[in-house]
């Protein structure tokens, strides 16, 4: 009961919070002119006017409740204004469109950076103070230190250019399950995972350190239970508690760190896409694009605090 209440109050903060957000985006992005493009052979005139039939000349709170009667009564989040190739596309469909290849190197990245993340932190900690800690722990400070971006450089120009053992872009089409697409997203999905490899080493080092030195860990060794028996029934069973919720939420939230690499390596994603409404200044893709990071931001925190109780007994009792 106390975990139904729980969800519910966070579910009820979620709603308020993106609220929030998203109208101060709304008041601050209507707050600045419409630079129309006339896009390749459209009429500009015929597109003012367009845009005029649907409200975008309103004062800001009409607009406002214009967005949201035409979201909830017909679907509609508008039409794409002044970003080039998408100039009176509707913005749900194009973001549809984009939202494939997005998930699928965010899925890969997180198929690929949990059990090698996972698995150097359990090796760092198990041979804790000897030289494998030591190289783990090197390269894990190294990897958190250098920017995603600076990996993307150096993945694109040596791996792509100068070795040639990916190609330098995405592949185009829409069969995204096939080995050609794959091996062509690679690139950005390694770029993507080198990060998150060693946050999960370093957070798992660090909770199964601390496991390892608990009393109980004593007592199962004198109960009969071998060093190795030990550690999987007791040890990494209850490292795992904190750091299954922080897969969860990264698992999620890591969509909104692809923003940079799907433009720096060409993947027709909503990343690009949302960079490009930024830069263009096209109001009803900015708004739809703006929703979908901030939900995932929020979603990815509310998800980690309901697995912490769902997960670990021990929560769910002390909030009694």
């Amino acid at each position: 009961m106390y975990m139904f209440k729980y969800i519910l109050k966070r579910l009820g903060l979620l709603i308020f919070t993106f609220s929030v957000i998203m109208l101060v985006c709304f008041v601050l992005i209507k707050s600045l002119p419409i630079p129309i493009n006339d896009g390749l052979g459209k009429d500009k005139a015929l597109l003012e006017a367009n845009l005029r039939a649907r409200g975008y000349y309103d004062p800001i709170m009409v607009q406002l409740w214009n967005y949201l009667v035409r979201i909830f009564t017909k679907g509609d989040f508008g039409i794409g204004t002044t970003m080039s190739g998408f100039i009176n596309k509707p913005v749900w469909d194009s973001f549809v469109k984009c939202l494939p290849p997005t998930i699928l190197i965010n899925v890969y990245s997180s198929l690929i950076g949990v059990p090698i993340g996972l698995g150097l932190g359990i090796l760092a900690a198990l041979k804790k103070n000897k030289w494998q800690d030591q190289v783990i722990s090197t390269g894990v400070m190294l990897l958190i230190s250098i920017p995603s971006i600076v990996f993307a450089f150096l993945i694109q120009y040596v791996l792509c250019f100068k070795l040639k053992w990916f190609p330098l872009m995405m592949a185009n089409g829409t069969d995204y399950f096939t080995w050609e697409m794959f091996y062509s997203m690679l690139p950005a999905v390694l770029a993507l995972c080198l990060g998150s490899i060693a946050g999960y080493a370093r957070y798992t080092r660090a909770e199964l350190t601390e496991v390892l030195t608990n009393e109980f860990m004593l007592l199962a060794r004198t109960k009969g239970l071998t060093k190795g028996q030990a550690i999987v029934r007791h040890a990494l069973r209850n490292a795992m508690v904190p750091i299954f919720p922080m897969i969860l939420g990264e698992f999620i939230s890591v969509l909104s760190g692809s923003l940079i690499i799907e433009k720096f390596f060409s993947i027709p994603g909503v990343g690009g896409l949302y960079l490009n409404s930024i830069n263009s200044l096209d109001y009803d893709f900015f708004m739809l694009l703006s929703g979908f990071y901030t939900l995932v931001g929020l979603l990815a925190g509310i998800i980690v605090d309901i697995s912490y109780g769902i997960i670990d007994p021990r929560i769910r009792m002390g909030a009694k």
